[in-house]
């Protein structure tokens, strides 16, 4: 859970329909650079979130650091809700949810929850109800007196979800939420996460996700992404059947890039594909029957070389 200073009572969430909440755009980027280690990590990357619960796939972590606070924006403009992060994340407009955490591995669950909430600035007479509903929603109750050095994997992170959830803020940020765990793991906590969620717009930033994921089932909207830009958005089941989509990188060392793009998009179109060029990669629709056997040979028969070749549709396995 991140949070900074205590922020004004009014500010609760309430429990309703993730619709009911919608106000401005739960993120948008606007030519977003954000650095690692002083290295670009996003850079130039522009979105804009039109759902409530949705998946943001691909994507560096910084886009989910930055949108945290947790890293600062060198350039451009990311905001939750209207604001940016850190006045989101102190209005309780946001909570992030990392995947780890440190926590002084001797406090319980319940003291860590109950911190979270105080530290967030929620109110000394509920600070015991709001860590008892967090409780609920994860299925914790019978680990709230447990140690957190002693919690397993899957229990840790549903920890850390409570702990935004016992924040009252509106707009729940996920860590790749399901990411490392064993498939029955993961889709039990999943089933979990899906509940403790009703009534919270969220987004769960991750390299990929399963399509048959509960949290896939109950979003409205998925995002594949690169550090620069968005290569498919729309519902899952729209993301997920782009599956002759491809993103290419491509080498034309010292040649006309457009006269010989262009002569590859006239190839690619008189077979039912079609070619998109995004700044240093290539987006390739192959349409209906077109095999990536035929596009790599009309690329060489252009003196093309194509260093990567990945399909669109493969954040969603």
């Amino acid at each position: 859970m991140t949070s900074q200073a205590p922020p004004p009572s009014e500010t609760k969430a309430q429990s309703l329909p993730a619709d009911e909440l919608k106000g401005p755009n739960v993120l948008t980027a606007e030519d977003l650079r954000v650095d690692v280690a002083g290295v670009p990590s996003c850079d130039g990357l522009t979105l804009r979130v039109t759902g409530e619960r949705v998946l943001v796939l691909g994507a560096p972590r910084a886009l989910f650091l930055a949108a945290a606070a947790l890293l600062p924006v060198e350039r451009g403009a990311l905001t939750l809700r209207g604001q940016a992060p850190r006045r989101a994340i102190t209005s309780r407009v946001a909570a992030a949810a990392p995947a780890t955490m440190k926590a002084p591995p001797r406090w319980t669950v319940r003291e860590y929850i109950e911190w979270s909430a105080r530290l967030a600035g929620v109110p000394s007479s509920e600070v015991k109800s709001a860590a008892e509903a967090a409780i609920a929603r994860l299925a914790l109750g019978a680990m709230e007196k447990t140690a957190i050095g002693q919690l397993v994997p899957h229990a840790r992170r549903a920890l850390i979800v409570a702990a935004t959830l016992a924040t009252y803020a509106e707009v729940i940020l996920l860590d790749d939420p399901l990411g490392g765990l064993p498939d029955d793991v993961a889709a039990t906590y999943a089933n979990i996460l899906k509940g403790a969620l009703d009534g919270h717009p969220w987004i769960a930033f991750a390299p990929r996700i399963s399509m048959t994921s509960p949290l896939t089932a109950v979003a409205d909207e998925a995002i594949v992404a690169t550090s620069t830009e968005v290569l498919a958005q729309g519902s899952p089941a729209a993301v997920a059947s782009a599956a002759r989509t491809y993103v290419a990188r491509l080498s034309l060392p010292g040649r006309d890039h457009d006269l010989v793009l262009g002569a590859i998009a006239t190839e690619v179109a008189s077979r039912g594909g079609r070619v998109e060029a995004r700044g240093a990669r290539t987006l390739f629709d192959l349409g209906p029957s077109m095999s990536t056997h035929e596009l790599f040979q009309i690329c060489a028969s252009s003196r093309v070389g194509v260093l990567e070749l990945h399909p669109v549709a493969s954040a969603l396995t």
